[in-house]
């Protein structure tokens, strides 16, 4: 009997790029001007965005937290039989939490726990591609403690650490020559460490800009446990056990530049290239090895692909502030490697958001993110499964900001 190895097929991309639902939500301000905020200040949120303006603000104590609510939706149609199907996914609550303190004038230190991979899909259990996935459940936390120095009047410095904690659940059916129901769930925790660095200099009171690199995260996941639900008659072929496997998070290099047109008015660009080429394959090593069930190795060849985007804030008054922006977002994945659990399109994102200060130390943030995923038709050549994916994500925010 021909050997049935399972292919797994890429399920746990999710810890490194969301596909049609990447979630760039790591601040509700910044998202209301298209996700800009590497070169100019808007709050403790530049811990992320930025660490070298961390001590740009005015108030000794500065805290940020905020939530998203991710209503997002992939409608495929099959290249062979025409047929559509939509995924029907529970909604995405991913969140953040940003605190920074003024040591001295020149020393500021900070810690930001925020939740960049927090989104879910569901294909459903009878979908046409459920030998590749049926659904995904991703959480994932990054704790960074930063710091930030300040050289001079133009020129400041900053860095931190960067802890990632994640745990993912996936479940797909397995094709086997006996039974109609067989089927795999996988579990398992995953971490890593990187670094977060930039750089940003005043170069007068209209111009700034602003660098920074976030490194390349190696995520290790050991010890994950495999549970298959298999005919009878295969059960010892396909044992339950254990799984590890590694996977690259890309680097992200951004340069923006922000000009202060009016008192009122302030405009960026900002472009961001992202090292994704580093995801070459992604590689199961199972615990048990049996005639039917072998260590995976299924190749990705993802691409670097380009980030650019555009906004405004635009102050009414010192209670209001409002926001719009747009953005770019390119697709690193190749049409023949283009796989269901990571249905990555070019995305257009439509952004807009407001502040409103209550008093002097409390402040409240709302945004709203609409991205259109590009229609692409594409076909993962390894398992000859292919069709036209169109992809929409609506995404609400809402923050609090103190400062004293």
């Amino acid at each position: 009997m021909k050997k049935l190895i399972l292919p797994l097929l890429g399920c746990i991309p999710f810890l490194l790029h969301a596909g049609g639902f990447q979630v760039n939500l790591q601040g509700t301000k910044q998202t209301g001007m298209g996700h800009l905020g590497t070169s100019f200040y808007l709050g403790a949120s530049s811990a992320y965005f930025n660490p070298a303006m961390m001590g740009m603000g005015e108030n000794k104590i500065n805290i940020e937290a905020g939530a998203s609510f991710i209503n997002s939706n992939v409608v495929f149609q099959n290249q062979t039989t025409g047929v559509s199907e939509q995924t029907d996914n529970p909604m995405g609550t991913p969140f953040y939490l940003y605190g920074t303190y003024a040591i001295n004038e020149k020393v500021t230190a900070g810690l930001g726990v925020y939740t960049p991979f927090g989104s879910a899909v569901d294909w459903g259990e009878d979908w046409t591609g459920k030998f590749l996935i049926r659904d995904i459940q991703l959480r994932a936390i990054f704790i960074q403690p930063t710091v930030s120095y300040k050289i001079n009047d133009q020129l400041s410095i900053g860095a931190g650490l960067t802890y990632v904690l994640g745990s993912v659940e996936i479940n797909r059916a397995v094709s086997a020559p006996i039974g109609n129901n067989n089927s795999v769930n996988l579990q398992g925790n995953a971490n890593g460490v990187g670094f977060n660095a930039g750089v940003h200099y005043a170069v007068n009171e209209k111009w700034s800009v602003g660098l920074t690199h976030r490194s390349q995260v190696d995520i290790d996941l050991d010890e994950g446990d495999v549970d298959f639900t298999m005919d009878p008659a295969l059960a010892s072929s396909f044992p339950d056990g254990k799984f590890s496997a590694s996977l690259p998070l890309p680097s992200t290099t951004t340069l923006g530049i922000a000009y202060q047109a009016t008192d009122k008015l302030l405009l960026s660009v900002e472009g961001s290239f992202v090292g994704w080429s580093a995801y070459e394959s992604l590689d199961f090593d199972f615990e048990t090895n049996t005639d039917r069930l072998e260590d995976s190795k299924n190749p990705r060849n993802y691409e670097d692909a380009i980030i650019i985007r555009v906004g405004g804030q635009y102050s009414v008054n010192e209670e209001l502030d409002v926001r719009a922006g747009f953005y770019y977002d390119e697709s690193p994945i190749q049409d023949e490697f283009f796989n269901p659990e990571t249905p990555s399109t070019n995305n257009l994102g439509f952004t807009t958001g407001l502040s409103y200060n209550v008093g002097e130390s409390f402040g409240i943030d709302a945004s709203f993110l609409f991205i259109s995923g590009q229609e692409r038709e594409s076909e993962y050549q390894p398992a000859g499964f292919g069709g036209k994916y169109k992809a929409i994500s609506v995404i609400p925010g809402i923050g609090l900001t103190y400062k004293l």
